[in-house]
C-alpha cells in the first residue's frame, strides 16, 4: 500500500454508525492510506472512524457500507457543497491491510451485516477503545565492559555489578526482588556507570513469568511426513484427518516452521479458550516469543499490546479462539483451524460468523496456505475434500509412539437401575474401573456435559418445576451456593420455602451436573483428589491455566467436565475415561445435527485416554446402547458415520447439500412478534429459489424477556438467502419499535 497524498477525499467507516460511508476531505500535507485509523467530526462530536477508499472525486451520496466496495460509479457526480475535513490521523501505520478489507466486506455480504460491525469484530475492544497504552518501565542493563576509568566497587557492590551481568539485568522491581537489593542500590551504580537504568516500553505478555523449555522438531512418522508434504504442496484448504493422538500438532508445528523460513506468519486456531494455554506453551516452546496470544480472557492492556506487537511483525505466530482469525499477520502464509469441526468456532452474536469459513476465505485472499484438522471433521469439510475435491485430504490413520486407541465398553444404564432408585450416576463397571485406575497411581477423566447440581428443582408434592421468571427455561439448582440459575440469562434466586403453585413446602432436585457428580464421587471414593471444570469453576482469570496444569502436575486423579474437556487435551497418565451420559445430546427434535455433535463429543472424548505408553480405557454410559451413532462413535468409525449420515442429509436436501438460514424475531409483546413473524415467512415465501419453512415459535420461546419466533430458509446459495433478506427486512433488521430480527446464515444451533 502506498500514501496516496495527491487523495483530496476519504470514504470512511465511523465506530457505532452502520451501514454507511461517509466523505471527507483529506486536510492538505495529510498523508492518508486505506485501513487507516482516523478521528472525524460527526454530528458535532469527533468520532473515530476507519478509511475505507480514497479519490481525487468527491462521491455524491454516501455509499452503502453492507459487503459493498467502494466503486467507480460512487464517486460520479458532483460534489456536495460543504465537505468537513478528516480532524485527525493518529496513527500512519494502516489498522487494516487492503486484504483484511477484502475480507470484511465479504464477511458483510455473506453474513448480511452492515460493514461497520464485520470491522468491530476484528478489532479488539482495547485496541478500538484505544484506552490501554503500552506502559513503560524501568531497565537495568549492565554496561559491558565497564569503561576503565570507572571509581572502583566496593566488594558487596562488585558482587551485585557480577550478578547483574549473569542474569543480563531486567526490569527494576523483578531484578531487586531476585538479587535480595533496592532501587536506590542499583541507582547507585548506575551513577558510577557499571550500570545504566532506562525508561522503555514495556509490553504486557500473557506468558510473562512463565518458564517454557525450548523444544526441538521431532521426527515425523511416514503419515505425518506424507501429510505435511501435503500441507506444503497444496494450494487448496487441506483438510488433516488424524485419529485422536496421531500426531497433527507436530505435524502442524513443522508446516508453521517451513512457513517462517518463507519470511510469512501463522495463525494457530483452538475453539477454546481452554485449550489455549496446553498450544500456546506447546507453540511457545518451539518457536519462542515468536508466539503471541489473542483471546477474551485476556487483561485489556495484554490484548492491546500484543495485537499491537503482532501488526508490528514482533511476533509472527498467533494462538486463539475464533476472533484470532483476524489477527494483523502480514504478510500471512498459514492458517491452522484446529479442531475445525467444533461448534466453538461459530459466533453466537452478530456477526454470527464461522471462524473456520473466514480463515479458508483470508487463505484464499491472501495466497496463504490453510489446514483444517480433526479426528472428527465436519461434515461440511468431509464433503469438500472426499466428495468435491474442494479441498486436499492428509490422512493420519494411527496413534504416534506406540500408543493405541484405546478400548471402548458400552454400559446399559437400563440394566444398571436400582429397582425404586431410579438411575445410577455411576454403574458398576465404571466404579470399579475407578478404583482400579486410581489405585494403580493413573489418572481418570469423567465427561458430562451439563454443569450445576441438577438442572430441575421440583416441587415433590405437584410436580411444578421452578422456572426462570424472564426465559422459558428451568432453573438449575447449584449447591455449592444453594441457589437457583439460569444457564441462559444470568439471573438467580433463592430456593424457595413453598411451591408457587400449590404451597408445598417439599422440593427436590431432578436430574445430573457435574456438581452432583462431584458430590457422588466424594461418597464412593472419598480419598480421590476431583477437579471439576465447567463453566462455574473457570469464570476466574488464568483459571483455565491453573486447572488443567494442576491435573498435568497429578495434583488432582480424576478430571470431571463438560465439553471444555472433550478435546484437544493431552496427558499421558490418563489411562479411563467415563462418559457419563453418552446420549444426552442425541435425541434434540428440532435439530438435525444431533446425531454429528454426539459422534463428535464420544469420539473425542474417548481419545484422551492411553495417549502415552499406557493403554486406555473408556466407558460408555448410555440409554441407547444399539443406536448406531453411538456404536459408530465407539468403533471410531468416522468415514461409516458420515456415508450414512450425508446421504439422509442429502435425502432431506439438508446441509452440506443447501445453504441453511434461521431468522429470529424478538419482541417484548408475543402477539406483534407472531404476527410480524408469519407476515415476513409469506413474503419469504414468495421469493423464487428459496424455500421458507413456516414461522413458528423458537425451541425456546422467551429469553431475557423477549418473545421469539423463527422462520428456517434454505437455498441453493448463501448469496440468495441474503438477496431475499435484504428484499424483505429493513436494512436496520427492525420491523417496528421493540422488534429486532436476527440473521444467522448457516446457522449451527436453532434454539
Amino acid at each position: 500500500m502506498s500514501e496516496t497524498s495527491g487523495a483530496r477525499f476519504a470514504q470512511v467507516a465511523i465506530e457505532r454508525v452502520p451501514d454507511r460511508l461517509f466523505t471527507y476531505a483529506v486536510p492538505a500535507g495529510m498523508a492518508l492510506r486505506v485501513g487507516m485509523r482516523v478521528t472525524v467530526p460527526w454530528r458535532q462530536i469527533l468520532r473515530q472512524g476507519y478509511v475505507m477508499a480514497l479519490t481525487d472525486a468527491c462521491p455524491a451520496l454516501p455509499a452503502p457500507a453492507r459487503g459493498g466496495d467502494a466503486g467507480p460509479d460512487l464517486f460520479g457526480a458532483p460534489p456536495p457543497p460543504r465537505v468537513k475535513a478528516v480532524a485527525e490521523a493518529p496513527d500512519p501505520v494502516p489498522y487494516f491491510s487492503e486484504a483484511t478489507l477484502r475480507l470484511l466486506r465479504w464477511m458483510a455480504a455473506y453474513y448480511d451485516v452492515g460493514l461497520t460491525l464485520a470491522l468491530r469484530c476484528a478489532l479488539p475492544a482495547p485496541v478500538r477503545e484505544g484506552g490501554s497504552r503500552a506502559r513503560e518501565r524501568f531497565v537495568v542493563a549492565p554496561i559491558l565492559p565497564p569503561p576503565p576509568h570507572l571509581p572502583p566497587l566496593s566488594k558487596r557492590q562488585k558482587a551485585l555489578y557480577e550478578e547483574i551481568v549473569r542474569v543480563d539485568g531486567g526490569l527494576l522491581a523483578p531484578l531487586c526482588k531476585e538479587l535480595s537489593t533496592t532501587p536506590a542500590t542499583l541507582r547507585r551504580l548506575a551513577a558510577l556507570g557499571y550500570v545504566s537504568v532506562t525508561l522503555k516500553e514495556a509490553p504486557r505478555s500473557p506468558l510473562a513469568g512463565r518458564r517454557i523449555l525450548p523444544t526441538r522438531p521431532l521426527p515425523l512418522t511416514e503419515a505425518q511426513a506424507a501429510a505435511l508434504a501435503v500441507i506444503l504442496g497444496e494450494r487448496r484448504p487441506t483438510l488433516l484427518f488424524g485419529v485422536t493422538g496421531s500426531g497433527k500438532t507436530e505435524v502442524y508445528m513443522q508446516a508453521i516452521a517451513q512457513t517462517l523460513a518463507e519470511g510469512r506468519g501463522a495463525i494457530v486456531l483452538v475453539p477454546e479458550i481452554a485449550l489455549t494455554p496446553q498450544t500456546v506453551n506447546r507453540f511457545a516452546a518451539r518457536f519462542g516469543e515468536a508466539v503471541a496470544v489473542l483471546h477474551s480472557a485476556l487483561g485489556d492492556g495484554e490484548r492491546h499490546d500484543e495485537w499491537h506487537r503482532i501488526r508490528r511483525g514482533a511476533a509472527r505466530v498467533v494462538v486463539g479462539p475464533r476472533s484470532a482469525v483476524f489477527a494483523p499477520v502480514s504478510p500471512l502464509g498459514l492458517i491452522i483451524v484446529d479442531e475445525e469441526h467444533d461448534t466453538g468456532y461459530k459466533q453466537d452474536e452478530s456477526p454470527r460468523y464461522s471462524a473456520r469459513d473466514v480463515a479458508v476465505m483470508r487463505a484464499h485472499l491472501e495466497g496463504a496456505r490453510c489446514v483444517l484438522g480433526s479426528a472428527t471433521p465436519s461434515l461440511e469439510s468431509w464433503r469438500n475434500a472426499a466428495e468435491l475435491g474442494k479441498y486436499a485430504l492428509a490422512r493420519l490413520p494411527g496413534r504416534v509412539g506406540g500408543a493405541t486407541l484405546p478400548d471402548v465398553a458400552l454400559v446399559d444404564l437400563r440394566e444398571a437401575a436400582r429397582p425404586g432408585q431410579g438411575l445410577p450416576i455411576f454403574s458398576e463397571p465404571l466404579v470399579d474401573a475407578l478404583k482400579t485406575c486410581l489405585g494403580r497411581g493413573e489418572q481418570a477423566i469423567l465427561f458430562l456435559n451439563r454443569r450445576g447440581y441438577a438442572p430441575t428443582y421440583q416441587c415433590g408434592a405437584c410436580g411444578e418445576p421452578i422456572a426462570c421468571a424472564h426465559c422459558s427455561a428451568k432453573l438449575t439448582y447449584h449447591a455449592k451456593d444453594d441457589t437457583l440459575r439460569c444457564h441462559l440469562c444470568g439471573a438467580w434466586r433463592r430456593p424457595p420455602d413453598r411451591c408457587p403453585r400449590c404451597g408445598a413446602p417439599l422440593f427436590k432436585p431432578l436430574g445430573v451436573g457435574t456438581q452432583r457428580v462431584e458430590a457422588a464421587l466424594g461418597a464412593i471414593l472419598p480419598r480421590a483428589r476431583v477437579i471439576r471444570m465447567d463453566a462455574d469453576s473457570t469464570g476466574r482469570r488464568h483459571s483455565h491455566d491453573e486447572l488443567l496444569a494442576a491435573f498435568r502436575a497429578k495434583e488432582a486423579d480424576i478430571l470431571l467436565g463438560t465439553q471444555m474437556i472433550a478435546k484437544g487435551l493431552d496427558f499421558p497418565n490418563v489411562t479411563l475415561v467415563g462418559i457419563l451420559a453418552a446420549d444426552r445430546s442425541l435425541n434434540i427434535p428440532y435439530d438435525f445435527r444431533a446425531p454429528e455433535r454426539t459422534f463428535q463429543l464420544i469420539a473425542q472424548v474417548s481419545g484422551r485416554a492411553g495417549r502415552g505408553e499406557l493403554p486406555g480405557r473408556v466407558i460408555v454410559q448410555t440409554l441407547q446402547p444399539e443406536h448406531p451413532v453411538i456404536r459408530a462413535a465407539c468403533a471410531c468409525a468416522y468415514e461409516r458415520f458420515a456415508a450414512e449420515e450425508l446421504a439422509e442429509r442429502r435425502a432431506a436436501g439438508l446441509p452440506p447439500y443447501a445453504k441453511l438460514a434461521c431468522v429470529t424475531l424478538a419482541g417484548p409483546d408475543p402477539e406483534a412478534v407472531r404476527r410480524a413473524a408469519e407476515a415476513a415467512a409469506r413474503r419469504f415465501a414468495a421469493c423464487r429459489g428459496l424455500e421458507a419453512l413456516p414461522a413458528l415459535p423458537a425451541p425456546l420461546e422467551r429469553k431475557e424477556d423477549q418473545w421469539r419466533w423463527q422462520i428456517l430458509l434454505k437455498a441453493p446459495s448463501a448469496q440468495a438467502i441474503v438477496a431475499a433478506c435484504d428484499h424483505i427486512l429493513p436494512r436496520d433488521k427492525r420491523l417496528a419499535p421493540g422488534l429486532r430480527v436476527l440473521v444467522d446464515v448457516d446457522a449451527l444451533f436453532l434454539a
